[in-house]
């Protein structure tokens, strides 16, 4: 019985001391930025491969990442016009812009009615005149009391607040000759 017991204490003991082992702890390695005799130019740390681009961050598409086209804002949206994309913008500004904007795009947002500076309204005929670029632009850098949004708000759904916004802009001075024709009837017939 003694025995048993002090070959299972013997082997628990073992067992521990296998487990305890402190190879990968005491390997070699290089703090950051330490030097190295390794390699010749006496840097342990390798200088990038040209051209190295991290995962998920290559954006060739000038267009659609920085919102200028040879380097002047664009005059054009780089993704179609679409309900969905319309849709998804008007979600993006409600949560986004609204608070300062209003969701008509006044500048008479809920923070401006609690005291904070008035923002610029969206119908404006400055900003009516304005590229598609530059509503991305501002979105992307901020401009004047207003932050950027780049962080928060992925490049795509940004360009789908700018469609958002351009048909805000339309609806506050669509006339009827504006429609269809078809569109036209159907209200006229609805009129009282």
């Amino acid at each position: 019985m003694r025995s048993r017991a002090l070959c299972g204490a013997l082997l628990a003991a073992a067992s521990l001391g296998i487990g305890c082992r402190q190879d990968m702890h005491d390997q070699p390695r290089l703090d950051p930025l330490q030097g190295s005799d390794f390699f010749a130019d006496g840097r342990g740390a390798r200088p990038l491969v040209a051209g190295t681009v991290a995962r998920g961050q290559l954006r060739e598409d000038e267009h659609l990442y920085t919102g200028k086209v040879d380097g002047r804002n664009a005059t054009t949206l780089p993704v179609p016009v679409t309900r969905a994309l319309l849709e998804r913008g008007r979600e993006r500004y409600d949560i986004f812009c609204s608070p300062c904007h209003d969701r008509v795009g006044t500048g008479n947002g809920m923070v401006v009615r609690r005291g904070l500076r008035r923002a610029a309204s969206l119908h404006d005929e400055r900003l009516r005149g304005e590229t598609p670029g530059y509503f991305f632009d501002v979105i992307t850098n901020g401009f004047g009391a207003m932050s950027s949004y780049a962080a928060q708000v992925p490049a795509e759904d940004r360009w789908a607040i700018v469609a958002y916004v351009r048909a805000l802009q339309l609806s506050q001075r669509a006339a009827l000759d504006d429609l269809p024709e078809g569109e036209r009837t159907r209200l006229a017939g609805a009129a009282p």
